[in-house]
C-alpha cells in the first residue's frame, strides 16, 4: 500500500513565517503552496519550490480567496466567473516560479473558505474545475471524496486525488466541521494516530457526531499551521508504516 502524505505550505508573508515548512518537507510527500492571495509571496514560493524539489516532494497550487488579512478563511461573495480568473492567476503565479526552478507543478488544491464552499456549491465548484482545465488539463485536483468539486473536476475530464484531513473533524455528511465550533480541530497525537490507523485498516472515519463514514482516499493531509504539526506529521507517517504501507507522492500512488 502506497499513500501520499500532504501538507499546506508557503503560508508566510515577507519576513513572517507561518510554519516549519523546511522540517515538514522532510516528512511529507506532496505540498500545496499558497500563491499570494491568502498567504505567501514570490520569495517564499520560490524557496519552498526549491526545497520541495531537493526532497522529491510534489507541489501544487493552493488556491484561495483574495483575502490576505483573513488568511482566506472568510467567506467572500465573489461571482464564480470572477473567481475563475482569480484561480487562473494563482495557478500562473506558482507555475512561473516552478518553471524558473525547473520543477513541474502536479496539482491544484483549494484553501480555507473557498475549499469549504466548493465542497457543496456546484456553480463555484464548476468554475474552479474550469479554471484548472483551462490552465492545464493534465493537473490533478485535490478534493475530499464525494464533494461538488470532485464531481465538477470529473465532469471536466480532470483527474482527482482524494484526501483525508487528519487534524480536522468531519460531520455526518463527510464535510469538514466549521473551525468556529468546538472539536473541529484534532490536535492530540494519539487521536490522530488512531484516526489514520482506522482509515488505513478498514477505510472508515468516525464523524464528530458518532456516525461511521466510509472514505476511500489517496492522500492524508496535515495542516502546517496546526499546533505541533511536525510531531503530528511524524505520527501519521509512523501510523502508515505500522500498517504496512509506504508514503509516496500521489502521482506514484495512483500508478
Amino acid at each position: 500500500m502506497k499513500i501520499d502524505l500532504n501538507s499546506d505550505m508557503a503560508e508566510g508573508f515577507g519576513a513572517y513565517r507561518m510554519a516549519e515548512d523546511e522540517t515538514l518537507l522532510g516528512i511529507v510527500t506532496s505540498a500545496n503552496l499558497a500563491c499570494g492571495f491568502h498567504a505567501g509571496d514570490a520569495v517564499i514560493m520560490d524557496r519552498t519550490v526549491r526545497l520541495a524539489q531537493e526532497r522529491g516532494v510534489a507541489i501544487g497550487a493552493h488556491i484561495g480567496f483574495p483575502d490576505l488579512m483573513g488568511f482566506g478563511r472568510r467567506l467572500m461573495q465573489i461571482d464564480p466567473k470572477e473567481m475563475e480568473k482569480h484561480a487562473i492567476y494563482q495557478l500562473g503565479a506558482l507555475e512561473g516560479i516552478a518553471r524558473a526552478a525547473g520543477v513541474r507543478m502536479t496539482h491544484a488544491s483549494f484553501h480555507g473558505a473557498l475549499g469549504n464552499l466548493i465542497a457543496v456549491d456546484q456553480p463555484m465548484a464548476s468554475a474552479m474545475a474550469r479554471a484548472v482545465k483551462a490552465f492545464d488539463p493534465t493537473l490533478f485536483v485535490s478534493s475530499a471524496p464525494g464533494t461538488a468539486i470532485a464531481r465538477a473536476a470529473e465532469a471536466e475530464g480532470l483527474r482527482v486525488f482524494t484526501k483525508f484531513l487528519a487534524d480536522r473533524a468531519y460531520d455526518a455528511k463527510g464535510l469538514l466541521v466549521s473551525r468556529k465550533l468546538p472539536g473541529s480541530m484534532v490536535k492530540d497525537a494519539e487521536a490522530v494516530r488512531e484516526r489514520v490507523a482506522r482509515l488505513l485498516t478498514d477505510g472508515t472515519v468516525v464523524a464528530i457526531t458518532g456516525e461511521v463514514l466510509r472514505m476511500k482516499v489517496d492522500s492524508i493531509l496535515i495542516h502546517s499551521d496546526t499546533a505541533g504539526a511536525v510531531a503530528l506529521a511524524r505520527t501519521i507517517r509512523g501510523a502508515i508504516e505500522a500498517a504496512g504501507g509506504t508514503v509516496a507522492p500521489f502521482p506514484q500512488t495512483l500508478g
